[in-house]
């Protein structure tokens, strides 16, 4: 959304305050909730409209994936970055930062443990690590061969989460066999990117993505919620969010790290994570929607998914050493982030994992899709 319709919106939501519970019912059928809406969920949340908030999400989730779930394993291979995030533990000069990059051995084994529990996706992730970040002409040479030896190892899904990277890399990327490429804005007001994301553009970001997209892969784009952003921004994300034609979508709550310029901000609840989750149901119906581990760990899984998640990311088996950005030993070695640490909570929920082949199907049907969507932008232009 532009200012101006930013301004709109928030005189609505002045002059729209009533009659949301009973809308919250018909939207659990329609998804029809306005801007103004849901910057009135998101600013006053109430426990009876988050009941329907939260049952509306749920039921359009059932809607598109029945009782299914996605679980996503998580392969951190290098903590150096050149980057100097303020949120960000692993940032640049952040010298309390543990730094290693998993040598392709480790990445292998480490693959072949996540696909043995019964993940759908290697999550492959990594800092902008300025050793694969070159001039020479096998830059990146590392994490395309990583690309290419999980497929091959594993016959699983990847996805990229590199950072901001080349065309040409993409290129390659896409042709070692990465389905998906995650590369998160963090929030769509500019003046708050500066200030997370110190010193990178916010266009570059952004096309990367649109570039990822033009080369057949899916795209992940995500928020930050607890980090000075409005409501209004959160809904103007949405709008970004639609506008890319991201494939998954998510957001999650700013965790404060030590040794960074933002160590000593209170942190925040995970409600508002929650609330945008069900938003993000709302507005976005037959996409996917992670519930992550990182933030906090088992004990937050049963709240992100009754807000309508239908991914469990993060899942990492005890043994693998320092895994996660947020919280980076939380749950791992007591094995509560494994396929088995979750299963109980999934019960609870009445969900149960998808099998391999019904992720395999949504990626190459989602994938179908975008290519006859972009297909007819090109030829009515």
């Amino acid at each position: 959304m532009n200012n101006d319709h930013s301004a709109t919106v928030i005189r609505a939501y002045h002059h729209g305050r009533g009659g949301l519970a009973d809308i919250l019912e018909k939207a659990a059928d329609n998804t029809g909730l306005s801007p103004a809406m849901m910057i009135r969920l998101l600013d006053s949340p109430t426990p009876s409209l988050l009941e329907k908030l939260f049952a509306a999400a749920r039921r359009q989730r059932e809607r598109h994936f029945g009782n299914r779930v996605f679980l996503y394993g998580f392969l951190y291979i290098s903590t150096h970055c050149r980057n100097r995030c303020s949120f960000c533990f692993y940032r640049q000069t952040n010298t309390r930062a543990i730094r290693y990059r998993k040598s392709p051995v480790e990445i292998a084994e480490s693959a072949r443990q996540l696909a043995r529990s019964g993940v759908h996706l290697i999550d492959l992730t990594a800092g902008e690590d300025p050793c694969f970040i070159t001039d020479a002409e096998d830059d990146f040479a590392s994490v395309i061969d990583a690309v290419r030896s999980i497929r091959a190892d594993t016959n699983l899904p990847v996805m990229a989460s590199v950072g901001v990277v080349p065309d040409t890399i993409l290129d390659r990327l896409a042709a070692a066999g990465a389905d998906w490429y995650a590369c998160y804005q963090e929030t769509h007001n500019r003046q708050l990117f500066d200030q997370l994301r110190v010193g990178q553009n916010f266009e570059a970001r952004y096309r990367s993505k649109v570039a990822a997209k033009a080369r057949g892969m899916l795209v992940e784009e995500g928020l930050l919620c607890g980090v000075g952003e409005t409501s209004c921004d959160l809904v103007n994300s949405f709008d970004a969010m639609s506008r890319l034609g991201a494939d998954q979508v998510r957001a999650m709550t700013f965790v404060p790290q030590a040794g960074t310029p933002m160590k000593d901000q209170p942190p925040s609840s995970s409600l508002r994570e929650c609330i945008t989750i069900a938003l993000m149901r709302m507005v976005f119906p037959g996409l996917l929607i992670p519930a992550s581990l990182d933030v906090d760990g088992l004990a937050g899984l049963r709240l992100r998914l009754d807000a309508g998640a239908n991914v469990v990311t993060s899942l990492v088996p005890p043994g693998q050493g320092l895994a996660g950005v947020a919280q980076s030993d939380l749950d791992i070695e007591d094995g509560r982030r494994s396929m088995e640490g979750i299963a109980p909570t999934l019960r609870t929920c009445g969900l149960q994992p998808a099998t391999i082949d019904q992720y395999r199907h949504w990626v190459a049907e989602r994938k179908r899709c975008a290519y006859f969507h972009d297909r007819r932008v090109a030829e009515a232009c």
